[in-house]
C-alpha cells in the first residue's frame, strides 16, 4: 500500500525538487524564483522499498482573503487533510521565520503526522538553520539536500516511524493477499482468454491562456482541484488528475496556455511552454479549447497545427458559452470556420460548453471517447485494397511526365494515429493534392473524423534499372522498396 505523502512549506525551500528526487524524474517545474508552483501535482515515487504517492504543494503564504495567494493556500490545506504524513519543508541556510511559526500552527491542527525536513543542509551553511528547526515542536528536523540527494536515509526511517501501521511488513503482506485473492488462474481448457485491461485515456486540454481550460476540468471532476480565476495564466505546469468516467479510468491532464512565440520571452514562461508541448506529445486525445467570443483565432489554429502533426485526436471545445447572445448564428460561424481554417482536421467534433454550468460536458466526453476508439482503429487490408481500387477508378492518379503512377497495394503499418503504407509505381512523383484526396477518402469511408491520418508512399524497385551496365539484380534487391 503506497503512502500518501504531501510535500509543504513556504515559497522557495526546495519542495518541488525534493518531489522530483522522490519521483525519480524532472516532472515539477524548479526555478530560483518563489512561487512557481501553483496547483498541486501528484505522481507516484519511492524512497528505498517504500512506495509513495507525493504531492507537490504551492508555498503557503498567510493570507485569507480572495487573491490568488489565498487561493493557492486552500490547495495546500486540502492536500494536508488528504496525505498520511506531510513532509514540512524548511530552508536551512534561511533558518525559521514567522511564516514557518504560523505554517507549523496549521499543520499541528490539522493532527496529521508530521516530518520537519530542513533543505539545503549542504556543508556547514545550514548548521544553524538545523539548530533553529527544533524550535518549532516537531520532532528532530531530518537534514538533507533535494538537490544533491543528501539524507535520503534519513527520510525513509523517518517515514517508517511516522506512519508505522502503513509502512510496517504486516501491510505489504495483506496486500499480497488481496492481490492473490484477485487471481485468476489459467485455464487451458476455456474457449476465450479475457482481454487484459485497456490504459487509461490521457485526456489533455490546451488553449491559449484565460480560455478556461481548469474551470471545465474542475467541473468535471466536480471539485475545485484545480486552481482557477479571473488572472490570465494561473496553471504554469500540466498537472495531471486520475479520473473514472463511466467506468473507465481516464488521466485529466490540464496545461498552461499557449501564447505567441514571440511574446514568450521570460525563462519560467518558456519552461511551462515546454511542458504543455510535452504533455501534447504523449496524449491520445486533446480538447483544444477556446473562448467562444474568439475561437478560431491565429494562436488557436497553430495550436491545433501541433497537435495533428504530433499524431493526436482533436476536439473542439468552444466554452464559456453561458456568456453568448445569438447561440445558433454563432455555432454555424465557428463550424463554418473549422471546416475552412482547419481541412485537415475535417469532421473533427465542435462543442460549444459551459464550464460554470456544465453545459454539454457530458457530450464532450462521449465525443473524445469515440475519437480515441477512431484513433486506435485497425481496418482490414482486404477492406483498404477494396477502397483502393474503387478510389483510383473513380479518380485516376495524375500521370507526371506521360506515366501514370500507378497503386498497387495498401496496407495499415500501426495505430495511435492510423499509418498506411500504399505501393506504387512512381510513387515519389505522386503530387501532394492527390494524397489529401487518398486521406480525405480515407477518413470519409471507414469514418474516421477527427483523427489525424498518416499515409506513406512507397514505390517498388525497378528490375530493369541495372539492365543497361548488364547485371542481373540479386532477389534481395528485387524485393527491396525504397521511398
Amino acid at each position: 500500500m503506497a503512502l500518501k505523502v504531501a510535500i509543504v512549506g513556504r515559497p522557495n525551500v526546495g519542495k518541488s525538487t525534493l518531489f522530483n528526487r522522490l519521483v525519480g524524474k524532472k516532472i515539477a517545474l524548479v526555478d530560483d524564483q518563489p512561487g512557481v508552483t501553483r496547483d498541486r501535482k501528484e505522481a507516484r515515487g519511492r524512497l528505498g522499498d517504500l512506495e509513495l504517492d507525493l504531492i507537490d504543494t504551492a508555498g503557503f503564504d498567510d493570507v485569507n482573503d480572495a487573491s490568488l495567494e489565498a487561493r493557492m493556500r486552500r490547495q495546500t490545506e486540502m492536500a494536508i487533510a488528504e496525505a498520511d504524513v506531510s513532509l514540512y519543508v524548511i530552508d536551512a541556510r534561511v533558518g525559521v521565520t514567522p511564516i514557518d511559526r504560523v505554517f507549523s500552527k496549521l499543520l499541528r491542527q490539522a493532527d496529521k503526522p508530521t516530518i520537519l525536513v530542513a533543505n539545503k543542509c549542504e556543508g556547514r551553511q545550514g548548521d544553524v538553520g538545523l539548530t533553529e528547526a527544533f524550535s518549532l515542536g516537531f520532532n528532530e528536523p531530518v537534514a538533507l539536500s533535494a538537490e544533491h540527494g543528501e539524507g535520503m536515509s534519513d527520510l525513509y526511517q523517518a517515514l517508517l516511524e511516522a506512519a508505522p501501521e502503513l509502512t510496517s511488513p504486516e501491510a505489504e503482506q495483506e496486500e499480497e493477499r488481496a492481490w492473490d485473492d484477485d487471481f485468476v488462474e489459467f485455464d487451458p481448457e476455456a474457449e476465450e482468454i479475457e482481454a487484459p485491461p485497456e490504459r487509461p485515456m490521457k485526456f489533455t486540454v490546451v488553449g491559449r491562456p484565460n480560455a478556461g481550460k481548469s474551470t471545465l476540468l474542475n467541473s468535471l471532476l466536480q471539485s475545485d482541484r484545480l486552481l482557477t480565476g479571473p488572472e490570465a495564466g494561473i496553471t504554469r505546469d500540466s498537472v495531471t488528475v486520475a479520473w473514472e468516467y463511466e467506468g473507465r479510468e481516464m488521466r485529466l491532464v490540464d496545461t498552461a496556455g499557449l501564447r505567441k512565440k514571440a511574446k514568450v520571452q521570460e525563462r519560467l514562461e518558456k519552461m511551462s511552454t515546454g511542458e504543455t508541448i510535452h504533455s501534447i506529445k504523449y496524449a491520445d486525445v486533446v480538447a483544444i479549447v477556446m473562448d467562444s467570443r474568439d475561437a478560431f483565432e491565429k494562436q488557436d489554429l497553430q495550436i491545433a497545427d501541433l497537435v495533428l502533426r504530433e499524431g493526436r485526436g482533436v476536439v473542439f471545445v468552444c466554452t464559456k458559452w453561458d456568456l453568448v447572445e445569438n447561440g445558433g448564428e454563432l455555432r454555424k460561424e465557428l463550424e463554418d470556420k473549422a471546416r475552412r481554417l482547419l481541412p485537415q482536421a475535417k469532421g473533427a467534433p465542435l462543442l460549444t460548453v459551459s464550464g460554470e454550468t456544465g453545459r454539454n460536458l457530458d457530450k464532450m466526453m462521449v465525443a473524445a471517447a469515440k475519437v480515441f476508439e477512431d484513433w486506435s482503429a485497425r481496418i482490414k487490408t482486404r477492406d483498404l485494397n477494396n477502397w483502393m481500387q474503387h478510389t483510383i477508378q473513380k479518380h485516376p492518379p495524375p500521370a507526371p511526365g506521360g506515366q501514370r503512377i500507378k497503386p498497387r497495394y495498401m496496407a495499415q503499418m500501426k495505430t495511435r494515429p492510423p499509418t498506411f503504407i500504399m505501393m506504387a509505381s512512381r510513387g515519389d512523383q505522386m503530387p501532394e493534392s492527390y494524397k489529401r484526396y487518398l486521406v480525405n477518402g480515407l477518413r470519409e469511408a471507414f469514418d474516421l473524423p477527427g483523427v489525424p491520418i498518416r499515409l506513406i508512399i512507397r514505390q517498388g524497385a525497378n528490375p530493369y534499372a541495372d539492365k543497361a551496365d548488364g547485371r542481373r539484380k540479386t532477389k534481395a534487391e528485387r524485393t527491396s522498396y525504397k521511398k
